[in-house]
Order: C-alpha cells, then sequence, then structure tokens
C-alpha cells in the first residue's frame, strides 16, 4: 500500500524554522524517524521509506506555497496514489499552538497552499493535517508572524507536536482517518 505525504512550505533559508514551513518540518521529522533521506526531483524534494509494510512518497514542493497544488497532483498521478491515501500537512493559524486537527476535507480557510491545491485537483475532499501555530500577533501583522521564527519559548511545544504529528500520520496509514481524527483531534 502506497500514500502520499505533502508537507507544504516554501524554498529557501530565510524560510527555514518559520511556521508558514510546519510542513516540511513534519515531513523532515517523519524521513528521519524512518531511516530516510530527502533528494530534489521534479517540483519537489522527494523520499520514499518504508513503515510496518507501507510505502511513503513524502514530498516538499518546491513551487512555493501557492502552487503546491502542482507538485501533489503530479507526484500523485505518477506514483498513482489514490485520494484517500494522500495526506497534506499545514500550518493553521486558527488553531493554538500545541493542536493537531485531522480532516477528511473542508475549506482552505484562507491558507494559499490548499487553495492550489483544491484548485488543481477540482475537489477539497483530501484529507490534511493542521498544525496549529497560534495567532499571537497585533492587527495587520499576519504576514510577518507566519513567515516568522518561532519563538524560544514556544519550541519545545513545536519539537513535542511534531513527533504528535508523526504518530498522526502512522496512525492515518495504519487505521484510517476516522481512527486518526479521534486519536489526534482533541
Amino acid at each position: 500500500m502506497k500514500f502520499l505525504i505533502a508537507g507544504l512550505g516554501n524554498i529557501g533559508a530565510e524560510y527555514d524554522a518559520t511556521r508558514h514551513n510546519i510542513g516540511f518540518d513534519v515531513a523532515d521529522t517523519f524521513v528521519i524517524k524512518n531511516g530516510g533521506t530527502f533528494a530534489l526531483d521534479r517540483h519537489a524534494f522527494v523520499s520514499e521509506v518504508k513503515w510496518k509494510g507501507k510505502t511513503f512518497i513524502v514530498i516538499k514542493p518546491t513551487t512555493y506555497m501557492n502552487l503546491s497544488g502542482k507538485a501533489i497532483k503530479y507526484w500523485m498521478d505518477k506514483e498513482k496514489i489514490p485520494m484517500e491515501n494522500m495526506l497534506v500537512i499545514v500550518d493553521e493559524l486558527a488553531l493554538p499552538l500545541g493542536t493537531i486537527r485531522i480532516r477528511g476535507g473542508g475549506s482552505a480557510a484562507g491558507h494559499n497552499g490548499l487553495k492550489s491545491i483544491e484548485t488543481t485537483l477540482l475537489t477539497d475532499k483530501y484529507q490534511r493535517l493542521r498544525f496549529g501555530i497560534g495567532s499571537d500577533f497585533p492587527k495587520g501583522r499576519q504576514v510577518e508572524f507566519v513567515l516568522g521564527k518561532w519563538k524560544p519559548s514556544e519550541v519545545p511545544m513545536v519539537k513535542d507536536m511534531m513527533l504528535k504529528s508523526v504518530d498522526a500520520i502512522e496512525c492515518f496509514a495504519s487505521q484510517g482517518i476516522g481512527k486518526a481524527m479521534t486519536f489526534f483531534n482533541k
């Protein structure tokens, strides 16, 4: 059984360790845990790892956030991965830090990466793991906050939630979206 895990973010050193790149960071954590490495390929950094008899194609799109759908569609088609075996990992302002939410579909809620996926796949019915980054910013400073680095006081919680996100990916692959939602949407 094959799965596509797509961690969203932006390429370039200036985006490393920013809130908006948490999808990349979770993808890195999952791949490292499973002994893999990433290589640059078409539209993405790609890794293929195995876990409990399942194959995971893990991508970090190089298309930048606003064109994430292009990379996801390419790798879904190339690897012949059905929509129900894809999980997108994305930052979420509407959730407090320390929270993740798994959904089987729904609104892009203004997130440009999710909008791109919807436009490219012509549906909002795909699984996503939303990683709460909080909304602790002054009015008019949303972009600065999202593209900003984690505060030192937030880093331990971020690391803990990245590990919990890896557990959620494994649960999604082994027990399905319903169980993953039950276990991790608390």
